[in-house]
């Protein structure tokens, strides 16, 4: 499992959050948890912040990024591997770095 894989949650919020995505570092590989970002359905989020929620497709179905609900989960709670965002990555770190830029303190 690799660094921006999409997994399929495996969560009670499958509905409304059917994917995340994992943006732990592999650095950390041999830890029994992952960092994942959701990946919520576009129709859920009434007006998404293009940089902080950049928008992808998934299986067809149009997700977005929510930075604002980052959790780590044990590895064997990741649903199964469906796709990555690795060519999307620069988005997803730029959003993640807007979530915790000093910009405004």
């Amino acid at each position: 499992m690799g660094q921006f894989d999409v997994h399929r949650n495996s969560g009670p919020q499958q509905a409304v959050i059917p994917y995340v995505v994992v943006v732990q570092s592999s650095r950390f590989d041999s830890a029994r948890r992952r960092v994942v970002i959701p990946l919520v359905l576009r129709s859920a989020v009434p007006s998404p912040d293009p940089s902080l929620n950049p928008g992808f497709d998934v299986e067809g179905r149009k997700v977005v990024l929510n930075p604002l609900q980052i959790v780590s989960i044990a590895v064997d709670r990741l649903g199964k591997r469906v796709g990555s965002l690795k060519n999307d990555g620069d988005r997803v770190i730029a959003a993640i770095d807007l979530l915790i830029t000093r910009a405004w303190d």
